[in-house]
């Protein structure tokens, strides 16, 4: 066992010696407490051990007495490195600021997220677009049994939830429509309100918003989950691509999927729109099905079509995206998939206002 700490002074400069460890320490504080001599320098040559209690004693004592520390090496040295820079003076209380600057500080932090954000999204939708070409010139690198999985989980398992929202979503737009179009004597236009709508906007809108709150939690969800248990690491050691293996079957997935879903929303909410005319306008199914064939172009059918895939991209990217960023403790997972949602709704709705403006412009209204 090491001697226990102790201390001689010759001159200006203080010799350690012994074991400057917690158990060993002994009455070697009160002792330098007393010392009242010049010391400009401490000589820790001759010490056998130390720990962060003892290098705390020394580094204290020198900071007193304004003395330089030598004679340590190697580790020793380094604890005694950190045990000064971590000798900063902590503040009690945070300092005060005004309300204007405060607002103008969070602000600024939510523009600098995210502008951080949409460039990592653009870098991962960079990335998936580079697996995809991977998997394209290797087919036998497609993950088909787990893109048909995602298959049953996007799509097949949401049938039910967003029939019935298109439904419900159907009848409201009939029943309003149908109140403030009474007022002119113009009941009948309910037909061209609730076909055009539905085909053109609120069908792939509202199925994509489902889809986001459904779908795209669960991917951020699932593969965060995945990152913190080391799942995604793992994978990478024995050579597999997570967004090969992960990323591209929900991608593809949600691609493939979103315009059927859409179509199906949107044949739903007509048929919904179609019985509340029968009952309450007492338009017959028969007269309602021709009126939507005759003042629903099939434009409106493109419109739909062609921006569900788009919407679909968005929502698993954002997803995939989010759960890839996961970090640090479970906590990370809840709060990635409620960016990953939200996320997903807003760009979906920014792009479908870019759609609108897009289609108006080349005469597709």
């Amino acid at each position: 066992m090491s001697a226990a700490a102790d201390f001689s002074a010759e001159g200006d400069v203080l010799r350690f010696s012994g074991d400057l460890s917690l158990a060993r320490l002994g009455t070697l504080p009160d002792r330098l407490r007393g010392h009242d001599g010049q010391v400009a320098r401490i000589d820790l040559s001759g010490v056998d051990r130390i720990d962060t209690i003892g290098a705390w004693v020394v580094h204290r004592f020198a900071r007193e007495h304004d003395a330089r520390i030598e004679g340590l090496s190697g580790d020793a040295q380094h604890l005694l490195d950190q045990v000064e820079a971590a000798d900063q003076p902590v503040q009690m209380r945070p300092v005060s600021t005004s309300s204007f600057r405060r607002v103008l500080g969070e602000i600024g932090d939510a523009v600098a997220h995210s502008g951080r954000t949409a460039v990592g999204l653009i870098g991962f939708m960079g990335a998936t677009l580079i697996a995809f070409f991977n998997v394209l010139r290797h087919p036998k690198r497609f993950r088909f049994n787990a893109t048909v999985q995602r298959f049953e989980v996007v799509g097949v398992s949401a049938l039910g939830i967003i029939g019935l929202m298109s439904f419900l979503i159907g009848i409201v737009i009939a029943q309003q429509g149908a109140v403030q179009l009474r007022q002119f004597g113009a009941e009948a236009f309910t037909i061209n309100l609730v076909g055009r709508i539905t085909l053109r906007e609120l069908g792939v809108l509202m199925t994509a918003i489902m889809v986001a709150g459904r779908s795209g939690s669960a991917f951020a969800a699932q593969l965060g989950t995945m990152k913190l248990t080391e799942e995604i690491d793992a994978m990478r050691t024995i050579g597999v691509s997570p967004m090969e293996a992960l990323v591209l079957p929900r991608t593809i997935a949600a691609i493939v999927l979103m315009p059927l879903l859409g179509f199906y929303s949107a044949v739903i909410a007509i048929i919904g729109g179609g019985i509340l005319c029968w009952l309450s306008l007492d338009i017959p199914l028969v007269t309602y099905v021709a009126r939507i064939r005759e003042v629903v172009p099939i434009t409106d059918l493109f419109v739909g079509l062609i921006k569900a895939p788009v919407f679909g991209a968005i929502i698993a990217v954002a997803g995939c995206y989010q759960g890839m960023q996961v970090e640090g403790d479970a906590e990370q997972v809840g709060l990635r998939t409620t960016s990953a949602v939200v996320q997903a709704i807003f760009m979906v709705i920014v792009v479908d206002a870019f759609f609108a403006v897009f289609f108006e412009q080349i005469g597709w209204i």
